[in-house]
């Protein structure tokens, strides 16, 4: 019997991770690839020697990066959750890396208690990509107009029906979301988009910032945007951004669960 087995105790864990999305078929376990919950699962249950469920805040896209993705998983035994940083440090592989562990009551859940998320995409402003980027951001290699794609994004900043922003097969029935900010911050050779919302669909992030990434190279007006809105069709709205330029980056619960899991 392990060390972690014979000194710690049960309970619900709740775990911060951080992960390079490249090498991953997204963050769901699927069949035969290799993905973050299948890789979380696998490792804790190793440890403890018992079968483990692990539940996410959500699903990345195959090639989507994570600052701050929330897991928890019941335990009848194990380490204390002071332990989990430095005992899962050791065991899992180099692209997820445990942030922060804390011991939840049962009413917690990863998924369904969230009541905001916030996304980062990066795109890089180079006519040559980076080869220490191409990983981490999106390249675009002509000048972008930042005063319109502002303007387009303030469009969708608020509740909407956002049935042309999402993926055509998302599985949820109501497209309704609420986006609470969507950002656009430039520095010497990067646009950083932030955009936190109640929760967002399927390539919602990434259909919204191809979209006004096309708005800055003039292939639509930013006042096309709230007909795109209206119409609900997703062939309205302009592309779907690649997936490495965007991170999930932060959390957020109730107060009671502490909130913002990460304070940055």
């Amino acid at each position: 019997m392990s060390v972690e087995r014979d000194t710690g105790r049960g309970g619900r864990i709740r775990l911060v991770v951080a992960y390079d999305g490249s090498g991953f078929h997204g963050f769901a376990r699927q069949s035969g690839l290799r993905t973050v919950q299948g890789v979380l699962e696998d490792t804790i249950s190793g440890m403890l020697g018992v079968p483990v469920e692990v539940h996410g805040s959500g699903r990345t896209d195959a090639g989507v990066h994570a600052r701050a993705q929330v897991i928890h998983f019941d335990q009848a035994f194990g380490p204390t959750a002071d332990r989990y940083v430095h005992v899962l440090s050791r065991r899992l592989p180099a692209d997820i890396i445990p942030v922060q562990a804390t011991e939840v009551d049962s009413g917690f859940h990863a998924r369904f208690s969230v009541v905001r998320k916030s996304y980062r995409y990066s795109v890089h402003k180079s006519k040559i990509p980076d080869v220490f980027r191409y990983r981490f951001t999106w390249n675009v290699p002509t000048a972008l107009d930042l005063t319109a794609m502002r303007r387009a994004a303030n469009h969708l900043v608020g509740e909407h029906d956002f049935t042309s922003f999402c993926a055509a097969a998302a599985p949820q029935e109501n497209k309704i979301r609420t986006l609470y900010r969507f950002d656009i911050e430039e520095t010497d050779d990067e646009i950083l988009f932030y955009c936190e919302g109640n929760g967002f669909l399927q390539y919602m992030v990434r259909i919204m910032v191809g979209t006004v990434v096309d708005v800055g190279l003039g292939k639509f007006l930013d006042t096309a945007v709230p007909d795109m809105l209206s119409v609900r069709s997703r062939a309205s709205a302009g592309r779907t951004a690649p997936p490495q330029g965007l991170c999930l980056w932060n959390v957020e619960y109730p107060p009671e669960y502490g909130g913002k899991v990460l304070d940055l």
